[in-house]
């Protein structure tokens, strides 16, 4: 039988995401309460510009004062879409100490207070779901905490950045430069006016430390993962992949060691093989493989950003949470027991592109393998191309060690004749 009094919810935050979401609960209404078994009514959207005309949300429901709005006493569940830190920690942890859950999309916060919000929520007895945090509305936090809680998860590797990919795709595909592509990008609404947070990979190093966290069972912070942004990613790199039956994304990857007793988390540019999934992932879509003991591979594939599957992730979530508050339950919290030690990018081992620019005379090539041997790198190929007393050199190596690459291309800096090194990319997925 249907429960006729509502859960009444908070929204902070109308802008793309926000506003989808009062959209989807106002013209889904029946669907919703029939799902939960009781109806939901918005009691309540918080906003900074009051005066702004909100299509479906009557004014008297707008307030600027998202403080009261959370200690109210009788709201059931806040949605929290206003990302960034401040105000947003202060407002959910106030909402449960008044009495709400949460409903959250904001990576930032999570991926930095991500222990201190679930200690808060489970020290009241309530949920803070999070699905819409990481890649939009693909299902891909509830999978891992839940679908996998009785395997054990390897590797988390995939593009979890929309604009980025964009990007990337245009300059694969046209031969574009990395800024003619990027205004294309802002031209289309894929990219904001400061793209900084997209293209430097922060915003990818948020979901990573969620994606680790939870994958892990490891407490994963912002500052625990390896960050490089793709602004120096260059149509000569792009050329070089091709030349190698290869292309270029903006990884995530999130692995646990061979020998099981540590973790690590990172986010940069990497060359990877077409055959792989991944490389046929076009324009501002996200993918993310998932490796298991017992499941093997698999690949979550989906729009990663936007308002309307922004949305279907928060609802799915309020769903969640609202029969969980009916029954008098609460989902999975943090789960953090494993508590394994988070290494630098210094332990990680993969392939690697280098492309150095050297002078185009006899022995140069022998002095460069002497280097790599020396540092205990395996060099895999060799490609050189010489004109004019100048030559490039690509060397392409066997799995190392970033710490055992970075020793050789400091070496490599002193040669002589080595008169710059071009590039330096991974090469993953194999």
């Amino acid at each position: 039988m249907m429960r006729t009094r509502p859960l009444k919810v908070a929204l902070l935050g109308c802008g793309v995401v926000g506003s989808e979401v009062a959209r989807i609960m106002t013209t889904h209404a029946d669907d919703l309460a029939a799902r939960i078994g009781a109806p939901v009514e918005l009691a309540g959207v918080a906003v900074r510009r009051p005066s702004k005309v909100r299509e479906g949300i009557p004014q008297g429901l707008v307030t600027t004062d998202a403080t009261a709005l959370v200690k109210r006493g009788d709201i059931d569940v806040v949605v929290e879409v206003i990302g960034g830190i401040e105000p947003a920690r202060s407002l959910i942890t106030t909402a449960f100490e008044h009495g709400a859950s949460v409903v959250s999309a904001n990576k930032a916060l999570l991926a930095q207070d991500g222990a201190a919000l679930h200690a808060a929520a489970d020290q009241h007895g309530k949920d803070l779901y999070y699905e819409a945090a990481v890649a939009g509305a693909i299902p891909l936090i509830r999978p891992l905490r839940e679908s996998l809680a009785g395997d054990k998860v390897n590797r988390v590797l995939g593009i979890v950045n929309g604009t980025t990919n964009f990007i990337l795709d245009k300059m694969d595909s046209t031969g574009a430069g990395y800024q003619e592509a990027l205004d294309e990008a802002t031209a289309l609404g894929y990219a904001e006016a400061d793209p900084t947070a997209d293209v430097e990979g922060f915003d990818a190093a948020a979901k990573a430390a969620i994606l680790a966290g939870i994958a892990f069972h490891t407490r994963v912070r912002l500052d625990d993962v390896y960050r490089e942004g793709m602004t120096e990613v260059t149509a000569a790199d792009f050329a070089s992949a091709k030349e190698m039956g290869c292309t270029i994304k903006l990884l995530a990857i999130c692995e646990r060691a061979e020998d099981g007793r540590s973790v690590t988390a990172r986010v940069h540019p990497a060359m990877i093989p077409l055959t792989h999934p991944l490389a046929s992932v076009r324009g501002a879509y996200n993918a993310v493989f998932v490796e298991s003991d017992a499941s093997g591979q698999l690949m979550f594939y989906g729009p990663g950003a936007g308002g309307a599957p922004t949305a279907s992730a928060v609802l799915g979530d309020l769903v969640a949470v609202c029969r969980n508050r009916l029954s008098g339950t609460t989902g999975p919290g943090e789960s953090a027991y494993a508590a394994l030690p988070v290494e630098g990018m210094g332990e990680v081992v993969t392939r690697y592109h280098i492309s150095l620019d050297v002078a185009d005379k006899p022995g140069v090539l022998a002095q460069v393998a002497t280097v790599f041997a020396e540092h205990g790198v395996s060099i895999d190929t060799v490609r050189q191309q010489g004109k004019d007393g100048e030559a490039s050199l690509v060397v392409v190596t066997h799995r190392a060690s970033d710490a055992a690459l970075g020793g050789t291309v400091e070496a490599l800096r002193k040669l002589d004749t080595v008169r710059g090194v071009a590039s330096i990319m991974r090469v993953e997925g194999e």
